[in-house]
């Protein structure tokens, strides 16, 4: 490897050991409120905006992950991330669609944690009576000012919070005077989402329920299994099942 891409190697995997110890008692304390809602036949919501939304994906219709995780996704992209109503607009539709019910949790992704949509994501779920979970970085959030008119960013909004542990702009490896590359967010945001769905299937286990986890549709009867897993969340998940 370059002298770049092992100085991002070393310092991001670094940054990952730290920052999955340090929110590791909040995604179990995450992982049972979710795991109560699941064992109830609840819906786990996602949103992530822009490059976030890589993130929320992450752990939709995942193999190997639980079958009742749904996204709210923007047809934009985030190009319309920071116009004011917008954000209200969409999660209304989804809600419309699927339904955001009392007691589940939504986990709003956004590194920045100072954008319109994903505030407005998450206080409408608020609204609705709902868990909000924050992914956020915390520091870099502290740095920028929201443009939400309400003025309150991700972490002050959020039940829950996970601090990704990244540094304001994201990337951590310099490259030339002032350049900065190597972002961060995406790999220790998806592995933080990971490894609460393990917090939440090992709730489930621990207190005898059902394990609503996805196989892989390449493994011989996965399709048939994953459909009639899918069965009982009908018309509620935004990811059609093959």
């Amino acid at each position: 490897m370059s002298s770049l891409s092992t100085n991002y190697l070393v310092t991001a995997t670094a940054m990952l050991q730290r920052t999955c110890a340090q929110n590791a008692p909040g995604l179990k304390k995450l992982g049972a409120v979710i795991g109560e809602s699941v064992a109830k036949g609840g819906v786990l919501h996602t949103f992530g905006s822009g490059h976030s939304e890589v993130i929320a994906r992450e752990i939709i219709g995942r193999a190997g992950g639980l079958v009742c995780v749904s996204g709210i996704l923007d047809p934009t992209g985030g190009f319309s991330e920071n116009m004011v109503g917008y954000g209200t607009k969409l999660a209304e539709r989804y809600d419309r669609a699927h339904g955001m019910l009392p007691g589940e949790t939504i986990i709003v992704i956004s590194n920045s944690g100072k954008n319109s949509s994903p505030l407005e994501v998450a206080l409408y779920a608020k609204q609705k009576g709902l868990n909000v979970a924050g992914l956020t970085c915390v520091e870099m959030s502290k740095s920028a000012a929201t443009v939400h008119p309400g003025g309150k960013k991700l972490h002050e909004i959020a039940d829950y919070v996970l601090d990704n542990g990244g540094v304001p702009g994201d990337a951590i490896t310099p490259v030339a005077e002032g350049v900065m590359a190597g972002p961060t967010s995406t790999l220790i945001g998806a592995t933080l989402l990971n490894l609460l769905m393990l917090d939440i299937i090992e709730w489930l286990k621990t207190h005898g329920h059902p394990l609503p986890i996805l196989r892989s549709q390449n493994v011989p009867g996965a399709i048939e299994y994953n459909r009639e897993l899918g069965r009982k969340y009908k018309g509620r998940l935004s990811r059609q099942l093959a």
